[in-house]
């Protein structure tokens, strides 16, 4: 999250981290329920020293992804015996692959940055069939994009005696107009033959917003660490499909805390860190519902994990297993409410690549 932190990297170390969700989410909305289960593939990176004061990383991540497959049924209005069915389908992502170094300019403070390439596809689709048989509505939207992405971090620490020290971070993600194209279209068809009606391709209606990161964390001994981070995410103003009036600022609130009984001991169960989390977030979204914007769904999140030692060569390699429960609380009784539980896996393989080895 902060690439300044990457100059506490160990000079003899060589990181290797990656991670996966499963995820199950039941919805709600009025009377009708359903589930929802899938995994999804979080992050993969490395990271290593260059130089005493110079740490590096290279990572690949998902920025975000879109899957969704549903139908509903109502009946035509002056019509007691044809109805209509709407299937709404949504598949795809953005995806980002970046590079990032962390300086340290003085014993306590560091700066750093990435850069990343970030790309993908977004397929919208939404299909309208009578149940006489006559003609199927297909409405579509593609959107490719290929884009930059840049972000930079300052982290500062500051010892308060000898067994406790403070440190603050600061980041900042570049916001900006995505390079993309969007393909809209509507084909009618009669079961058989189809026809393009309209089609339209628009460039660069998509943004990304500037984004603003506070954290501060203390730290006692190797034992405990205790800490908080505020993001603010500016998205009024944001491009999407060429309208600035669907989003509003974003903030989350998140606190943490992990705690290692020692570092070092033949009890198994001392050696493994306890981390349990909490976050709250506000909506980015503002939904038009007739002549009036409805505010998108809060977010609630509690979490509780483990970070499992394991028996590689120095011992530094861990599993960390988390479960994780959040709750999207919608601003009206009558929108969709979710319930999601994930259960996150990742594993850092940290072992001293680097040492030079001598025999007597």
């Amino acid at each position: 999250m902060n690439p300044a932190s990457y100059t506490a990297v160990d000079s003899l170390s060589f990181i290797f981290d990656a991670g996966m969700s499963l995820k199950s989410s039941n919805f709600q909305e009025g009377q009708y329920k359903s589930n929802a289960k899938n995994a999804s593939f979080d992050y993969i990176g490395m990271q290593f020293r260059l130089h005493p004061r110079l740490g590096m990383t290279i990572g690949y991540t998902p920025f975000s992804t879109v899957g969704y497959n549903f139908t509903r049924t109502k009946p035509i209005d002056n019509s007691s015996d044809v109805t209509i069915s709407n299937n709404f389908y949504g598949d795809g992502g953005l995806q980002q692959i970046f590079g990032g170094l962390g300086f340290k300019v003085f014993d306590h403070l560091s700066i750093g940055a990435n850069i990343g390439y970030l790309y993908g596809k977004l397929q919208y689709q939404t299909t309208a069939t009578l149940s006489n048989g006559g003609d199927q509505t297909i409405t579509y939207n593609t959107v490719s994009v290929s884009t930059y992405h840049a972000s930079f971090g300052l982290q500062y620490t500051q010892p308060i005696n000898k067994t406790d020290e403070i440190t603050l971070g600061l980041t900042y993600n570049l916001g900006h107009v995505l390079n993309s194209h969007d393909t809209q279209g509507t084909q009618i068809t009669n079961g058989s033959n189809y026809s393009v009606v309209n089609e339209q391709r628009i460039d660069d209606s998509y943004g990304i917003p500037h984004t603003y990161g506070a954290g501060l964390a203390w730290k006692h001994q190797k034992n405990l660490t205790v800490e908080a981070d505020y993001t603010l995410q500016k998205w009024s103003g944001v491009k999407y499909n060429n309208r600035t009036d669907l989003y509003q600022d974003r903030t989350k609130v998140a606190v943490g805390a992990e705690y290692l009984p020692k570092e070092y001991g033949r009890n198994y169960l001392s050696r493994i860190r306890y981390r349990v989390g909490a976050y709250y977030a506000n909506s980015n979204l503002q939904i038009p519902v007739g002549q009036n914007m409805i505010e998108g769904p809060d977010e609630y999140g509690v979490s509780f994990g483990f970070g499992l030692p394991l028996r590689l060569y120095q011992r530094n390699t861990m599993l960390s297993i988390t479960g994780q429960y959040v709750h999207a609380k919608p601003s009206t009784s009558n929108m969709l409410s979710e319930n999601r539980f994930v259960l996150k896996i990742g594993l850092t393989f940290n072992e001293h690549w680097f040492m030079k080895w001598r025999v007597n």
